[in-house]
This record gives structure tokens, C-alpha cells and sequence, in this order.
């Protein structure tokens, strides 16, 4: 039979679009599978304040009855006004190898796009930089996160077989922990921490953190500002993100630094690798998943870094150094192996040439794909 796409419009096939990936990659040893509850808050047009500003439609393809495939179109009006590109974005996107499913999922994406006046779609992205983003095309051996898209390798091919291409590609490294910090960090750290009046919060638990929660998001909008297809986050987007994700922060791995009116100046968040859990847990928190959480939580041997920044007015001053010796300092105290650190675009060399001094390794490569018709 042939391929059938179905605008997702009820619940049951809003679960069958969130479920979808789950049996496509069942029991793949590198595939991490999302939070269900997590994706039902980010699709659902009531609870994720980014529908203030974005327009999406959710598709399923299928074939003798079975789901074969979905994809996502989202609209982000702010892209457009801030980048003046009139680009739809397609996210939320897995499918079988078969071209006839492929094209049908992504001509029908572009046909939406371009009823709504769109010159173009761009993807995979999300509503916001913190959504999942790069579609995986190299390091299909390697363990993914729960920071980044999986996807298999055929994935790239087929979107180069309809017309797309590369827009923008990021890496990620694998870094060893070292056995002791260097001397030449520790003097470069009381060098910058005394030039610029700045310290590091020694925050013993989240919730001593929790006061400088909105500045840190607020130094993440004003530092990401240039970053390609970057948004700012609004004021309850930063209230929802805060009052998710604070609670599971581990101090000892999430660095702040604040400046001479104990104002954030730059922070860098590193969380245990709750990989292999999620695995374990096969998305769900409920009645086990969440026991293997916590024991990732409690004895990690590997770290994830998920987001950092420094303030405009600190770039090329030395903080971000001092931001990774406090890191490296913690990390070495706990007996982490190797840090992740997720992706950062491909020409960004101020992060990359921290690497260079460790033992690590560029392991993987994701892409942002574009086509244009106008």
C-alpha cells in the first residue's frame, strides 16, 4: 500500500507521534530515549509558552495501518523577525528507510511552509535553542544523551536524496579527566578572579542556587544573541525551565560566577550521565524509571555538559578558563572519568580551544539541513 500522512489532531494520536521513536529504535544500544512527560509538555500547545510566538503542525505517516514515520513543521515568528529569514523549522522527525515515506513526510511539511508564506524550512530544530536539535551524522557508535538527537545512519542520506543540504553542523567532544589540575590553571584562575573582581559561588545545594537562576538564563539570551537561529527565551519560558530543571541540578558540577555586585557574570552546568538510565527507564519516571535516575544522580563516572555562557562584556577575558578550572577542579574530587560535551557549532574555536589541552576526542557531528525555494 501506499504511504498515507495524517495531521496528528486528537490525543491518542499526539501519544502515537511522542511513542513513535520508541519502537523504531527498541533496544538500540545507542539510541536515549526522552522523557515521555517531557515531550508531552514541549508538543502541548497549553503548557509550553513558546506558542506565544510559534505555530506548529504534527504529522504521521503511514502504511498498512502502522505508523512508519513523523515529522514536525514549526513556524518561530521571532526567528523571523530577529533573522529575516522566512524559514519554516521541521523537528520531531524519524522514520523507516523508505524514500516513498521520507518524501511524503517532508512534502508535506513543505507544502504547509509554503502556504504560510515561508521561503524555506530548516531542521531538525525546535521552538527554542533549548529543544533537541542537529540531525546525527557521524558517530552512530557512540552513546548518545539526553542533550542531543539520535537518529540512524540513513537519516542524512535520505534528506540528501529529496534536496537538502547542509546549513550548519556541530560537534561534540569526548574529554578525559585528567588525574590532578594543572599549575599553569590554578595561577591563570587567581590571575582573572583578581583582575576582574569576580568569585565563584560556593553553593553547597540547588536551592542556594536558586536565587541566581533567572540572571544565569538572562546572561544565556545576551551571550547565544549572535549564535545562528538563536531566540531569546521569554520571561515564562525562563520561569517553566527554571522550576523543571533546577531541582536536579548537582552544585558540585554547575559552576557560577558572579561578579563584583554578585551579578552572574558566566556559569557552565555539567549534570551526571543519566544515559544508560534513561535507557533503563524507557522514558518514563513511573513506578521504577525514576530509581535508576537517582542512582545515576548519586554515583556518576561520567559528566554531560548542557549549557553555558559568559556575559558579552567578559568574552576573551579569561572567565570562561576560570569557569572550566572550577569545573575540572570538581570533576577531578569526584572520580569522573570523562566529561560530554555536547554540541557546539563547528566555527565556535574560543570553546574548542579549551579541548585542546585535554586528553579528547571530536566523536560526533550533527546537522542543521536547509532547502530553499524562493
Amino acid at each position: 500500500m501506499s504511504v498515507t500522512i495524517k495531521e496528528v489532531s486528537n490525543k491518542k494520536e499526539l501519544k502515537q507521534f511522542i511513542h513513535f521513536p520508541f519502537s523504531l529504535y527498541k533496544d538500540h544500544p545507542n539510541w536515549v530515549p526522552p522523557l515521555l512527560f517531557d515531550e508531552h509538555e514541549t508538543l502541548n500547545r497549553a503548557k509550553n509558552p513558546a506558542f506565544e510566538y510559534c505555530e506548529a503542525k504534527y504529522w504521521l505517516a503511514y502504511r498498512d495501518g502502522a505508523v512508519v514515520g513523523r515529522i514536525a513543521g514549526i513556524i518561530n515568528r521571532r526567528y523571523i523577525e530577529k533573522w529575516g529569514n522566512k524559514y519554516a523549522r521541521f523537528g520531531w522527525v524519524d522514520f523507516v528507510d523508505d524514500a516513498e515515506v521520507v518524501k511524503a513526510l517532508f512534502d508535506t511539511a513543505e507544502q504547509w511552509a509554503r502556504e504560510r508564506g515561508m521561503t524555506g524550512i530548516h531542521g531538525p530544530l525546535g521552538f527554542t535553542d533549548m529543544d533537541h536539535e542537529g540531525m546525527l551524522v557521524e558517530g552512530f557508535d557512540e552513546l548518545g544523551t539526553l542533550a542531543a538527537i539520535y537518529n540512524h545512519p540513513y537519516y542524512p542520506k535520505r534528506l540528501e536524496e529529496i534536496g537538502y543540504a547542509k546549513d550548519v553542523d556541530w560537534v561534540e567532544f569526548e574529554v578525559k579527566v585528567p588525574k590532578t589540575l594543572p599549575e599553569k590553571a590554578e595561577r591563570v584562575e587567581k590571575i582573572v578572579m583578581k583582575k576582574l573582581g569576580v568569585r565563584v559561588l560556593q553553593a553547597k545545594s540547588a536551592r542556594q542556587m536558586l536565587p541566581y537562576a533567572r540572571d544565569m538564563f538572562h546572561v544565556l539570551n545576551a551571550a547565544f544573541a549572535p549564535i545562528y537561529a538563536f531566540v531569546p527565551l521569554n520571561e515564562k519560558q525562563i520561569d517553566l525551565y527554571v522550576k523543571q530543571y533546577f531541582s536536579f541540578i548537582r552544585p558540585e558540577f554547575t559552576k557560577i560566577v558572579l561578579d563584583k555586585d554578585d551579578k552572574v557574570a558566566a556559569f557552565v552546568i555539567g549534570m551526571p550521565s543519566l544515559s544508560r538510565a534513561l535507557q533503563k527507564a524507557r522514558g518514563r519516571l513511573f513506578p521504577f524509571g525514576f530509581v535508576h535516575i537517582l542512582l545515576a544522580m548519586r554515583k556518576p563516572k561520567y559528566i554531560d555538559l548542557y549549557l553555558g555562557a559568559v556575559r558579552p562584556d567578559l568574552h576573551n577575558s579569561g572567565t570562561d578558563a576560570l569557569l572550566m578550572t572550577e569545573l575540572n577542579r570538581s570533576v577531578i574530587a569526584a572520580g569522573i572519568v570523562s566529561v560530554e560535551t555536547n554540541i557546539e557549532l563547528e566555527d565556535n574555536v574560543a570553546v574548542q580551544n579549551h579541548w585542546k589541552y585535554y586528553d579528547a576526542r571530536q566523536h560526533k557531528r550533527r546537522r542543521c539541513y536547509i532547502k530553499t525555494w524562493c
